[in-house]
């Protein structure tokens, strides 16, 4: 995952991935990761892997509804129809978010909306 012209005044970054239509009455966080630094501009591959050490130094991974931190795959149940999935990446006006790895979805948007200078979302479709 790759962006490029941040805001001024963007002191670090988060990333969400988020699907709206989980059957669960309120979504599905796939991941959550934040306090990337400023001077970030990707993701490498396999960032998502808490233990793979790839994720930007100081970075946070939260909870997701999988019940632990790092990324977790798309996954919608066979036979349902696509499901949209929203990967959002915020400039925020703040150095750090102070939450930890225990943190979930719900937590980590609620201090990320009010320190976002700008947010960029991509939205994929997959069904099974």
């Amino acid at each position: 995952m790759h962006w490029k012209d941040a805001p001024v005044g963007t002191k670090s970054f988060a990333v969400t991935v988020y699907d709206p239509d989980a059957p669960t009455g309120s979504g599905w966080w796939h991941w959550l990761i934040f306090n990337i630094p400023a001077n970030t501009d990707n993701l490498p591959e396999n960032a998502g892997d808490p233990s793979s050490g790839l994720a930007p130094k100081g970075s946070i991974q939260g909870r997701t509804d999988f019940g632990k931190p790092g990324y977790g795959g798309a996954c919608p149940p066979v036979g349902d129809k696509p499901h949209r999935y929203q990967f959002t990446v915020y400039a925020l006006d703040t150095e750090k978010i102070d939450l930890d790895a225990n943190a979930s979805g719900a937590m980590v948007g609620y201090f990320l909306n009010p320190h976002a200078i700008a947010k960029a979302t991509l939205t994929v479709y997959y069904s099974r």
